[in-house]
């Protein structure tokens, strides 16, 4: 989740940086309306989240000693 996180912030970042260019596909609705980014967020951090956790919750079941023998 820190990659996601660092992700998060640089996207963030540049979504901020590029407003006016997007101002202008953008009919009647402000480039940085936070419900929109709040709401984009939200969605990244839910998707990354899950894809952190179904392979962890899959790892968690394998026995430490057969992953150990078959290295």
């Amino acid at each position: 989740m820190l990659l996601v996180s660092v992700g998060v912030v640089i996207g963030l970042a540049a979504a901020f940086a590029a407003t006016h260019f997007v101002e202008k596909t953008l009919f009647e609705l402000d480039p940085n309306y936070p419900l929109t980014i709040a709401l984009a967020l939200l969605l990244m951090l839910i998707v990354a989240a899950l894809l952190c956790w179904i392979p962890a919750r899959r790892a968690e079941k394998v026995d430490p000693m057969t992953a150990l023998r078959f290295e």
